[in-house]
């Protein structure tokens, strides 16, 4: 799959950011902001959009290594997050989606070689149907019992924030729930134990996909929102970021990714429902830590609407806006710069159209 939405999203993130401000490395960092990292292809040229070369992999691994980044399994993290307990500065996690047979037969053996752990979301009517570009349940087996983790992308890989024309919000609610059991029913019997993850197809949600996800009784669902994890991050909306393509799989892109930290907020405008309002008249969100930003340095970025520079009313950071929003969905990132590093700092939400 192209993931060609996506990727244009990432593409625009290096707009939203503003430039021009020092960058700071990730070892001057104080907080324990953690970075987890989204891989789909490894040296498969015939997928130029989501693949990552094995020159560049290789480099990214041996980067990790040699400026002593604490990878650790997704487990860990979501315990510390679940538990309250610090997350340690430099931390690192590594996921790779869809579960792509270069991902057995390319990436295992590097990360074998670094001793990186790594857990693998599955797609899962792709191997069941044993498409030949996916790994078989047999090489699953094998990387499971070597300790490779392996969780839920879900059964058919739909984009489950497209609420199908027509459906009733009962219907739309039980295609999604059909979808999740049937995903979770095979990972189940095929791996010994219930999936504990669960990452969203294309990462597109509203707040009826989180709801219905979490009544499967996952202890953390994952987006495809680019951003940092610190210890303000949300359960179930857990950002990673995505390397893949030709610009975002360089090594100047992966080091700048680690040195960006999360911007909490809360009761962001508009919510994760479909758009009451359209033009939504104001968007913005009021920041959990407002004094820790360089006045000036904020912006927020709509797919639609590019980036633009934000007002700040006491805690509270937004744009006006009388725009009607056309497409399905869009994503919106708040950014600063932080007063201390002058690292970036950002967190995203998603906005979908009714249906």
């Amino acid at each position: 799959m192209f993931y060609r939405c996506r990727l244009f999203l990432v593409f625009m993130l290096m707009l939203a950011v503003p430039a021009g401000l020092p960058v700071v490395t990730a070892a001057e960092a104080p907080r324990g902001d953690a970075t987890i990292f989204i891989y789909h292809h490894f040296g498969d040229d015939r997928y130029p959009t989501t693949n990552v070369s094995m020159e560049q992999f290789r480099e990214q691994m041996a980067y990790l290594a040699a400026h002593d980044y604490n990878v650790i399994p997704l487990a860990e993290l979501v315990e510390m997050l679940r538990d309250g307990i610090p997350l340690p500065p430099r931390t690192v996690v590594i996921t790779v989606d869809d579960g792509y047979r270069t991902t057995y037969t390319k990436a295992w053996p590097v990360f074998k070689e670094y001793d990186f752990p790594f857990t693998v979301f599955i797609y899962v009517e792709g191997l069941e149907r044993r498409y030949s570009n996916y790994m078989t349940w047999d090489q699953v087996e094998e990387m499971a019992a070597s300790g490779v983790d392996f969780q839920d992308h879900s059964y058919s890989h739909h984009r489950l924030a497209d609420w199908p024309q027509g459906q009733s919000e009962e219907e739309y609610r039980r295609w999604i729930r059909e979808d999740l059991r049937q995903g979770r029913e095979i990972l189940t019997r095929r791996l010994g134990e219930e999936p504990r993850f669960f990452a969203i197809p294309y990462g597109e949600y509203n707040h009826i996909v989180l709801e219905e996800a979490q009544k499967f009784g996952y202890e953390a669902i994952f987006t495809q929102d680019a951003g940092s994890v610190s210890d303000d991050t949300e359960l179930f909306m857990i950002s990673r970021e995505p390397i893949l393509g030709t610009n975002w799989s360089t090594l100047d892109h992966f080091q700048e990714v680690l040195q960006r930290v999360d911007l909490p907020f809360t009761d962001h405008i508009p919510g994760l429902q479909p758009l009451q309002e359209n033009p939504p008249p104001r968007i913005g969100a009021r920041l959990l830590y407002p004094e820790r930003y360089r006045p000036g340095t904020f912006g927020i970025f709509v797919s639609e609407l590019g980036w633009q520079p934000a007002k700040v009313d006491g805690d509270f950071v937004y744009i006006d806006n009388d725009t009607v929003l056309e497409r399905r969905i869009n994503r919106v990132m708040i950014s600063a710069r932080e007063k201390d590093t002058g690292r970036t700092a950002l967190r995203f939400w998603m906005l979908t159209r009714p249906h």
